[in-house]
């Protein structure tokens, strides 16, 4: 039995090479770490204070190793899996979340554009602390995907925590929602503000034609563009080098770097730049990730655009998913990418040119904290109950309010992002009204 369970693991984690051959000779695991795991099932199994079944306990052990490795790598159930696969209509009946795991912790990338996350003023950065009362520690970003998509109309409760502010939960419907990946219009008359908030098949060539369309409008008298790259999740990798190539005649775009000292890609601009040489200003900010880092750093190293805002998010993972027929798949990063002089993004981020920060700040107001017997897997107390406890606990002390854990509600920064209040995009005009008077495109 030992030997089976530990052989089912190793299999579905796909060490390569006939197992038990490895360990006879000395070379792999060895028996000595394979007895070490089927030691510990097998205490699990006998003494855990609550039945546990196999499966349970083989998921979860795929599910641990899986979630030491990296933030994105995860174990993904056959359920999970087939809700991940589900039709794109249905899977845009969710808050428009973009997540990562961070310390054990659910923290927000950044919300899609126009989705019901970003309407309610959920922000990169902010800590997703449970969902609908159930924590979120410990919780895969598959289980968490899944746990935020139903139905159209359907409410979902969440309990964020901002900085150093106390947790707040605020109630926000589902709602189907599109994203436009590129949005584009003109800027004090002659500067070209173009608005990238993701990435996918189509969005090089709509951007192209934005801007197009932008100089054919003004009869080519533009003195640039503001690419506006804040709270961008990332999304479609060719997609992101199609774009940093829409601007960037000649150069490398990005490397990527595997496993293997010799899987090291560089990825290079094609000829030709649709911007024609006009200077470009790129907002970022802590919400620029992935993809969205990548655009900004093949610009900001190839000198193609001056970076303005603050620090980007910092991850640059390539995730594989492989499949686990009839059990699921695992989601494991098999590459990074770099700049493309080499600088690291994951767990560094993106530095801009120009530091530029948002006016105001949004804060979230306070909400009870959790307990212990909230956390996800806490074992149930069986103790007898005292039947007047929960009155005697109710009632607040003299001058005191009774806590509330529901209502709180968001207040949403100043300065939303490409509206007249945006300080960041005022400074990036500014900048860039510099850069064309510098070239003398601009009287």
């Amino acid at each position: 039995m030992r030997k089976f369970v530990a052989a089912v693991l190793l299999g579905a984690l796909l060490v390569p090479g006939p197992v038990w051959a490895q360990a006879k000779s000395g070379r792999g695991l060895g028996y000595e770490q394979l007895n070490l795991f089927t030691e510990a099932y097998e205490r699990i199994r006998q003494d855990a204070v609550e039945p546990v079944g196999r499966a349970k306990l083989i998921a979860a052990a795929i599910a641990g190793m899986l979630s030491g490795l990296d933030p994105r790598s995860s174990y993904i159930s056959e359920a999970a899996l087939k809700a991940m696969q589900a039709p794109p209509d249905d899977d845009q009946l969710s808050l428009g979340l973009v997540m990562t795991i961070d310390n054990g912790q659910l923290k927000v990338v950044s919300p899609r554009d126009g989705s019901p996350a970003a309407q309610a003023g959920i922000e990169p950065g902010d800590l997703i602390v449970a969902i609908d009362q159930e924590p979120t520690f410990e919780l895969t970003l598959a289980e968490a995907e899944q746990k935020l998509r139903g139905s159209a109309g359907g409410e979902v409760e969440l309990t964020l925590r901002r900085g150093k502010d106390s947790p707040a939960t605020i109630k926000i419907k589902r709602a189907a929602y599109k994203v436009h990946t590129v949005t584009a219009r003109l800027e004090a008359g002659n500067i070209g503000y173009l608005r990238i908030a993701g990435f996918n098949g189509t969005t090089p060539q709509a951007l192209t034609g934005a801007i197009q369309d932008l100089r054919q409008h003004t009869g080519g008298k533009l003195i640039g563009f503001i690419l506006d790259l804040r709270n961008n999740p990332g999304g479609s990798f060719d997609a992101a080098v199609g774009v940093a190539d829409t601007f960037i005649d000649k150069g490398d775009i990005v490397v990527v770097k595997g496993r293997k000292p010799g899987s090291v890609k560089r990825i290079a601009a094609t000829p030709g730049d649709a911007a024609q040489g006009l200077p470009v200003v790129a907002l970022i900010n802590g919400g620029t990730a992935r993809e969205a880092e990548l655009v900004a750093a093949a610009l900001q190293d190839n000198r193609r655009a001056v970076l303005l805002g603050t620090k980007s998010f910092g991850e640059s993972s390539i995730e594989t998913l492989i499949p686990l027929p009839g059990n699921g798949a695992i989601r494991l990063t098999t590459a990074r990418f770099a700049t493309p002089t080499g600088r690291r993004i994951q767990g560094n981020g993106i530095d801009p040119d120009l530091t530029v920060m948002p006016f105001k700040l949004a804060k979230l107001a306070s909400s009870e904290r959790l307990h212990e017997a909230d956390l996800r897997g806490a074992l149930k107390n069986t103790d007898p109950v005292n039947p007047n406890a929960g009155e005697q606990a109710a009632k607040p002390a003299d001058g005191v309010p009774a806590p509330s854990a529901t209502g709180a509600t968001l207040a949403v920064a100043s300065g939303d992002i490409g509206s007249h209040s945006d300080e960041q995009l005022g400074e990036a005009a500014d900048v860039l009204r510099g850069l064309a008077l510098l070239s003398g495109r601009a009287e």
